[in-house]
């Protein structure tokens, strides 16, 4: 199934991972140890997994404006995401995304959530502009 979205921070390559799916809004400062790249909100649909060197799925950022610091410090720990895929963009998450130079798509649709699942495969592209993100089953 292949999703389009908007690119956000650009990257060169084409980027292929594991998928790591939440359909909740992530909060990167609580919500991620920034050393470990797991996630601690015992309250989250993902809690327990790591997201290091995962394509991370999820609805969106939420919170603090020191969560762009913590996207940088998992890059600088070596524990961050491979790209992120978020339906609803946010000035954290973005700027976290740039500052950390990791791959970030906005806008995928919603359905997004019923078709990909922790595990799958994901490849990530841009194409004319667009990001394009393959769900592979």
């Amino acid at each position: 199934m292949i999703f389009y979205g908007e690119v956000v921070n650009e990257w060169h390559s084409v980027i292929e991972g594991e998928a790591l799916v939440s359909k909740r809004r992530i909060s990167f400062l609580g919500d991620i140890d920034p050393n470990t790249g797991i996630v601690r909100d015992p309250h989250s649909d993902i809690f327990g997994e790591n997201i290091s060197d995962k394509i991370l799925i999820f609805r969106g950022g939420r919170g603090s404006t020191v969560g762009a610091i913590v996207i940088y410090s998992l890059k600088r720990n070596e524990r961050a995401p491979r790209a992120l895929v978020v339906v609803e963009s946010d000035p954290v998450v973005v700027s976290g995304a740039i500052f950390s130079g990791i791959p970030m798509v906005s806008g995928i649709p919603e359905k997004v959530f019923g078709i990909a699942n922790s595990g799958d495969k994901v490849r990530l592209w841009i194409e004319n502009v667009k990001a394009v993100v393959e769900v592979i089953k």
